[in-house]
């Protein structure tokens, strides 16, 4: 028998072959620190979103993957760049005028608009804690500003000065003549205002590991660049950071990938090995473009919740990570099903089959057992059917259906049921739109609404799908699926739709000939 081990060391499920890539970086030696170190990087200029999610899950996936293969200690940081400087004040905060009063100000310096935390960037902070420990996700929270004023910083910058030629290089090419010019790694902290300083280095002293500078006002200022007295721009940050902290892992988005030749060679300036890196794509719109945090094109983590389980998101992350994939209202009915059909499958897979089960990696080798008797696809259409106003209108169907089930016995369909009826209200009830059957579909439907009111076969989905399938095939539908779309557009007022069998079974013989009686009739498409 195959032990979980022998297994993932051969698995093709990307966490593993992520995991066996990280392997191999210690394959001569353990790591000296004792563990490696994934890391999570997280900008507080706002809140958490989406994106936030998927690159501390994935990380938690390959995380766990290695922890299978290896007997190395593990730990996984979320390192928040709250010493950044605040650009623009945000749309969505109050007290904007207060705020913008503290523009180029660190986050940790600048006054809550909420007045609750110390500042706004431990306002942003304690979102993105709680964030992330509403999900489960095991961390380690690292503020860079406590690093910097702590001193924890200090050897790495103090390397930073002695290294600062060698930063340049590698840094200048990468840059715009124009801002060549004034291009400095050092961000120093304006001694009066406190403002974060983008200006050119009159002078780095290696040895005192001092910078020297003018500000705004043309005044001259030494400074030490330890104690945070000084950051480092984002590009060093992200280098110096690994070498700080001696990150093993760490994966970004497409956008940053043009980014890691710099990142890498930084690291390698300083002293240390780079990190493994994990590129994976960004998401899409429904029309193909860029998600952007500005045009609010994309799904945010809230509404996701609002309409699905964050299981259904976990599975969605997972899959195929380095192909761009639409970020959609469209997407969370497939999710949702799809999630629950390999739970049900996973108790009867062998252990090769398992580790390459989404759930496993979901879960951590342990999903819990599915107990949705119907799918949300199949919800969302009988919540169109039936009106359904609450979760409550769609039980009395699923108990004749399932006289089994129950909201107590069944917690997850109960769930998915009341995320159905939103999920309609919001998003189908809209759009729906009827239409009337043409003479060829007109035939069929009567045929089909004859047979049902002599059905005698009771509510068992597979026999009425067969009898709806043998319909459209004698009324000469070819391709099938034109008979089913028909259906779908005549009856449901959308272009796709559930086995019509199982439709049937779940909705009533009864109910459904009335359905079809009225579609026949002209009451659906008159709305």
């Amino acid at each position: 028998m195959t032990s979980l081990r022998d297994a993932a060391l051969k698995s093709k499920a990307w966490p593993f072959e992520e995991a066996r890539r990280l392997l191999k970086r210690y394959e001569k030696a353990p790591p000296e620190k004792g563990y490696v170190l994934f890391e999570t990087g997280y900008g507080p200029s706002g809140l958490p979103h989406i994106g936030t999610f998927g690159e501390v899950q994935r990380t938690t996936m390959i995380r766990r993957a290695f922890e299978v293969i290896s007997d190395i200690p593990t730990r996984l940081i979320c390192f928040s760049d709250d010493m950044d400087g605040m650009r623009k004040v945000p749309d969505n905060v109050p007290n904007q005028e207060m705020l913008t009063e503290h523009l180029q100000r660190p986050l940790t310096s600048v006054p809550d608009p909420f007045g609750e935390y110390e500042s706004f960037g431990h306002h942003n902070n304690a979102m993105l804690r709680r964030f992330l420990d509403t999900f489960g996700f095991e961390y380690e929270f690292i503020s860079a500003t406590d690093f910097y004023k702590s001193g924890r910083f200090d050897e790495i910058l103090l390397r930073c000065a002695e290294k600062y030629d060698e930063i340049m290089k590698i840094m200048l090419p990468s840059l715009r003549e124009e801002r060549q010019k004034t291009y400095s790694c050092f961000l120093p902290i304006h001694p009066e205002t406190g403002r974060v300083l983008y200006v050119p280095m009159k002078h780095v002293d290696g040895k005192r590991g001092e910078v020297t500078f003018e500000d705004e006002d043309g005044r001259e200022w030494t400074l030490p660049v330890t104690g945070g007295h000084v950051k480092l721009q984002w590009k060093p940050d992200f280098g110096a950071r690994w070498a700080a902290l001696g990150v093993d892992f760490e994966m970004y988005g497409k956008d940053h990938s043009t980014n890691t030749p710099i990142y890498d060679g930084i690291c390698r300036v300083l002293g240390a090995r780079p990190p493994e890196h994990f590129i994976y794509e960004l998401f899409l719109d429904e029309h193909g473009q860029k998600i952007s945090k500005s045009k609010g094109n994309g799904l945010t983590i809230d509404e996701w919740l609002t309409y699905a389980s964050s299981e259904s998101l976990g599975y969605f992350m997972y899959q195929k990570p380095k192909t761009a994939k639409r970020l959609w209202w469209g997407v969370i009915p497939k999710a949702m099903d799809e999630y629950h059909q390999q739970l049900r499958a996973f108790p009867h897979q062998g252990v090769e089959q398992q580790l390459a089960n989404p759930v496993w990696h979901i879960h951590n080798g342990k999903p819990p057992a599915s107990d949705m008797v119907v799918s949300y696809s199949m919800l969302l259409n009988l919540a169109s059917v039936a009106g359904a106003a609450d979760k409550d209108g769609l039980w009395g169907f699923i108990r004749r259906y399932a006289p089994d089930a129950s909201p107590e016995k069944n917690p997850q369909l109960d769930q998915a049921a009341e995320y159905a009826v939103r999920y309609f209200r919001d998003h189908i009830a809209p759009l729906r739109v009827y239409r009337q059957p043409d003479d060829k579909e007109r035939a069929a439907i009567e045929d089909l609404l004859g047979r049902l009111k002599a059905w005698q076969g009771g509510l068992d989905a597979e026999e009425l799908q067969s009898m709806v399938f043998a319909v459209g095939k004698e009324h000469g539908f070819e391709p099938l699926r034109d008979w089913f779309k028909a259906l779908y557009e005549v009856l449901l007022g959308a272009s796709e739709g559930p086995r019509f069998g199982g439709f049937i079974a779940l909705y009533g013989i009864d109910e459904t000939v009335n359905l079809i009686e009225r579609a026949l009739a002209g009451e659906l498409a008159k709305g």
